[in-house]
């Protein structure tokens, strides 16, 4: 035996079946030796539930009691089967299969398809967005690059449930889902995909299990032959199952109870994939005599950290709430938990860059440090500002944000204009350099307000808007830039971004990250209206949040921060306040209440007051949540907000005092070359007409007002608020009139 074979990287295997056991602690030593009948492990977060499974099977077959060959392991990535099977083997177990469920139902269906329908398996296609694309074509329905993932999307959820095309309109109703077009046309368009499948002689990988559990339900014969094969079967992450791959299993188990499933209902974080805890949470039902095991010693995090993942847990509700798994650290003490507040996002990227200088200076690996973010929109200000301080960095789960398609198609457009300059007649109406670039990226598909709902027409948005911001922010920086000057910018940003990849710092969405940990975490962006997620309404969409900002946290080993922006941009309005689910876990905040503080550069506390280093800066008036002014229900929406009410609420709007204040608005936009929204949204309007001011300071106080607006179009809207007529000459001065005289 060589010397390498005796190093960490080549651990020998346990002498004996007793020796696997050594070093369990009493509840996974219970995992592993419960091997007859079903088994639950209710494991939470960091509490070795891969280890107490690996060694269940390695103890089970190094005692006899389980052949190799018999056990099949089942997981959701490639990673992790990878990982479960790199541990048997080290712990002497080789021969047991560890396969995703899409591998293993794969290579039934390749071994019994001749026998079970005769001739070659069709070919398996590797990305089935052309095909959909080719099905809404055959549809008559033109869908761009974001609805065409959507709509694929929305086939694979209906795939994963069992919904065949006729029901999917029922079926996405009932589930809360956002179609990304008319559920009809998404109907229409899967059943044509389905046809076009038929017709190519192709299979998807939803395809793959469900041809699968065809085979098993109507070949009695081979569905005994697998069941001959395997007799034992663990099922990781059971609380990701989709009703697919748990009528899958059920097809594998036959009338037999041989199961051992691990979960934790804490961590779902993927239902709108169809995956759902139900399975999980049911088990004890559907197996009355299952031995279950709750796995609670936290060997990942200190006690810090699991203080603040059970706080968050502890305010959850819903029925995977009342499942919830209270953690226990095993872990030495570290340091609190830092909460800072900044001015604005750039602020906040700035401040985790850094913090993070500091720690890297300090000799903390940069691979150890992690940047967790809701939506890869946000990735771009924290890529910029690690590029900006020198810190290396990449990028799991999201693209660059200079190499997203449509930043590039963006990029491409805006330096079109630029070259065309006067004759290209989007920018005709255009004044200035944010309006144009809003004018150009009109056209691929930016608009001023969000669309509906989640997925790739969302994201697609997101990136848009930033790029918006982006001239905004150019604009106010260098007065008088030109399209041209904004090109040139965002060539400089994208070839700093454009470096060779190399290992530094992690940046990765929430989602991306499950499974995977940190010794430093800064969670970002932790502000309502991005976690929870604007478009996160009912009960529960908003505790799917809570669980996906629950993940989050218990990523951290050592040391975890926690930041949110008062504002998005700098100079905006400070309307944001920390997420909800802060609420009495953080310094300063009792339930319901926001915790101020904050100046440029951010203010920054643990649970023992200022951080060492960080100087004394006096907190802000203590603000408290916006609420409907009719219900009293606390607003996040931004158009709520703007109205201080409800939506469904009812509105004491003055009809005649809006209508006049439409009129007007539609004669300044004209005279000014703009959108009419650049003059006042909607919403604004709304507010203004329910409000009525009939001074400049009420009318200040309206979101959507603000400083500049007030000095260019305050004077006439207190005007048609006082019902006073505006001649044509005053419709025509705009920002010449003073809004605090009066009109004549």
């Amino acid at each position: 035996m060589t010397a390498a074979t005796h190093s960490p990287l080549f651990p020998q295997a346990p002498r004996s079946a007793d020796a696997v056991l050594e070093g369990l602690d009493p509840e996974q030593r219970e995992v592993a030796t419960s091997l007859h009948g079903p088994v639950c492990v209710l494991a939470g977060a960091g509490t070795g539930k891969t280890r107490a499974i690996t060694h269940r099977i390695a103890y089970g077959v190094r005692a006899g009691i389980l052949q190799p060959s018999s056990v099949l392991a089942v997981t959701f990535t490639n990673r992790a089967a990878g990982e479960m099977r790199g541990r048997l083997r080290q712990l002497g177990a080789q021969g047991v299969q560890a396969r995703t469920f899409h591998s293993a139902a794969l290579r039934q269906l390749q071994y019994f398809w001749p026998k079970a329908i005769g001739g070659a398996l069709p070919r398996l296609v590797d990305r089935k967005i052309q095909l959909v694309a080719d099905a809404a074509a055959a549809c008559r329905i033109r869908l761009d690059r974001g609805e065409l993932r959507d709509a694929t999307a929305e086939i694979e959820w209906s795939k994963v449930t069992q919904t065949v095309p006729a029901d999917y309109a029922l079926a996405a109703a009932k589930a809360g889902r956002e179609a990304p077009r008319d559920p009809a046309e998404i109907a229409q368009i899967y059943s044509a995909y389905e046809d076009l499948k038929r017709d190519r002689g192709v299979i998807d990988f939803e395809d793959v299990l469900l041809l699968t559990v065809a085979v098993l339900q109507d070949r009695h014969d081979i569905a005994e032959q697998v069941r001959a094969q395997y007799q034992h079967f663990v099922v990781d992450e059971y609380q990701d199952v989709s009703p697919l791959q748990q009528r899958l299993l059920e097809l594998w188990l036959g009338e037999r109870d041989n199961l051992c499933v691990v979960g934790d209902a804490s961590q779902t974080i993927y239902s709108f994939t169809g995956a759902t805890p139900d399975h999980l949470l049911d088990f004890r039902t559907r197996h009355p005599g299952a031995t279950v095991v709750k796995l609670v010693r936290d060997y990942r995090s200190t006690p810090q950290v699991v203080h603040l993942a059970n706080g968050l847990l502890s305010q959850a509700r819903g029925r995977a709430a009342d499942h919830r798994l209270e953690l226990v650290s095993q872990r030495a003490p570290g340091p609190e938990p830092v909460y800072a507040e900044y001015t604005d996002e750039p602020a906040e990227a700035e401040g985790a860059a850094r913090r993070i200088r500091d720690l890297l200076a300090a000799g903390v690996p940069a691979a150890e440090i992690a940047v967790l973010f809701r939506t890869n929109a946000q990735s771009e200000t924290y890529e910029q500002a690690l590029a900006d301080a020198g810190i290396p960095y990449q990028l799991r789960g999201a693209e660059r944000f200079f190499d997203r398609p449509e930043v590039r198609k963006a990029g491409v457009a805006l330096r079109g204009a630029a070259r065309f300059g006067g004759n290209d007649t989007l920018l005709e109406d255009a004044v200035d350099l944010p309006s144009q670039v809003r004018a150009v990226l009109s056209g691929e598909g930016w608009s001023p307000q969000p669309p509906a709902g989640s997925g790739a027409v969302r994201e697609r948005w997101e990136s848009l808007a930033a790029l918006v911001s982006l001239a905004q922010d150019f604009e106010a920086a260098r007065p008088g830039a030109t399209l041209a000057d904004l090109v040139a910018e965002l060539d400089e940003r994208a070839s700093a971004q454009h470096a060779p990849t190399v290992q530094g710092v992690t940046l990765a969405s929430l989602h991306s990250a499950k499974g995977l940990e940190w010794d430093v975490v800064f969670l970002v962006g932790v502000a309502e209206g991005m976690m929870p997620i604007t478009y996160a309404r009912t009960d529960e969409q908003i505790e799917e949040e809570r669980r996906l900002l629950y993940v989050g946290v218990t990523r951290a080993r050592e040391r975890l921060h926690v930041s949110w922006a008062l504002a998005r941009s700098p100079g905006g309005r400070p309307s944001r306040r920390p997420s909800r689910f802060l609420d009495g876990l953080r310094p300063g905040s009792g339930t319901g209440a926001a915790w101020g503080g904050g100046a440029s550069g951010g203010i920054e506390r643990g649970f023992g007051g200022a951080a060492a280093g960080t100087p004394a800066v006096a907190r802000r008036t203590q603000r408290t949540p916006a609420r409907c002014r009719v219900c009293g229900r606390t607003l996040t929406d931004a158009g709520e907000l703007k109205l201080m009410r409800c939506e469904g609420c009812p509105s004491d709007m003055d009809e005649g005092v809006y209508e006049r204040l439409r009129e007007w608005r539609a004669a300044q936009a004209r005279r000014n070359g703009q959108p009419a929204f650049c003059v006042f949204t909607d919403k604004t309007l709304m507010a203004i007409a329910e409000a009525v001011p009939d001074e400049p300071g009420e009318l200040a106080r309206i979101p959507g007002v603000g400083a500049r607006k007030l000095n260019r179009y305050g004077a006439d809207v207190l005007a048609i608020c006082a019902g006073q007529s505006l001649t044509d000459e005053d419709e025509g001065e705009g920002g010449g009139t003073d809004a605090n005289s009066s009109k004549k």
